[in-house]
């Protein structure tokens, strides 16, 4: 294993650097991502552009092979791989039967059936899923990670006209991307090609990064791009804001706690008469 030491101790710089990437790394509540993190370490004047991003890396590296201090193999989330896992199941159906006995079943409700708008949240950055997960609720997310495929947005268009009719209502699309030519064009080729694809009309909104927006809030130029501008880049208040709000406009998240409320309530009656459950 290439990091890997007995006796790996980093220098008094490289401890340093390490206690502040600590420090942003549990200052959100998801997990963070390298190049997030790197943005926040360039930000605080560690480094000092792209050609640092390999030393960072590095870093990192031997101080989660190594388990350094706090630092684990999974203290960072990988922002390019996701596992298509199997889920398991039960050994008998008598088990199956056993935790509808102790754990019950909760009904799940759909608060679109009370909204004005059906709404969907697509964003560029797939490395920054997590934080999209985090401050979104009860809408679905598609994440681009680049030009989506032909499949990919064909989906898109299916899904969109499904949900039209199953929920009757205007359908509202919010897009949060890179501001550069990549990040004004993927969006733009995208959407033109879903609606060529879908049966109803849909609103597009693209919420950021916008013109300005860099300028605004404080953004980094991107260290592989001067002049340009990657979400990755936007510290946390600043994305939680301008995704909380730009949702808020369409969706009123304020039905939800009373529908979880009830759900919990029939959850509770039902579970009272699966505690006598048999086969």
């Amino acid at each position: 294993m290439a990091y890997k030491s007995d006796n790996y101790k980093p220098n008094k710089q490289s401890a340093q650097i390490l206690g502040r990437a600590w420090d942003h790394v549990h200052s959100i509540p998801y997990r963070a991502t390298s190049r997030w993190l790197f943005y926040r370490l360039l930000q605080d004047g560690f480094y000092h552009g792209k050609d640092d991003y390999g030393k960072f890396l590095a870093l990192t590296s031997r101080a989660r092979h190594n388990g350094w201090q706090q630092w684990r193999p999974d203290s960072l989330a990988d922002d390019t791989r996701n596992a298509i896992e199997h889920r398991g199941g039960y050994r008998t159906v008598e088990e199956w039967a056993e935790e509808l006995r102790t754990y019950g079943r909760q009904p799940t409700l759909d608060h679109w059936y009370g909204q004005e708008h059906y709404v969907e949240v697509w964003f560029e950055a797939e490395a920054m899923r997590a934080q999209f997960e985090h401050y979104v609720r009860g809408v679905t997310l598609r994440p681009f990670k680049g030009m989506p495929s032909i499949d990919y947005k064909y989906k898109m268009a299916q899904d969109l006209a499904a949900s039209a009719e199953k929920y009757d209502l205007p359908v509202v699309v919010l897009y949060f991307g890179d501001y550069d030519q990549a990040g004004l064009t993927i969006p733009e080729t995208s959407v033109e090609d879903v609606r060529g694809w879908c049966d109803v009309e849909f609103e597009f909104v693209r919420c950021g990064l916008n013109a300005g927006d860099g300028e605004r809030l404080g953004i980094p130029e991107n260290f592989e791009k001067p002049g340009a501008y990657q979400w990755e880049a936007l510290p946390d208040d600043a994305a939680k804001e301008l995704i909380t709000s730009s949702v808020g406009r369409f969706v009123d998240t304020s039905i939800l706690p009373s529908m979880e409320s009830q759900a919990r309530e029939a959850g509770a009656k039902l579970n009272a008469l699966l505690r006598n459950f048999t086969l």
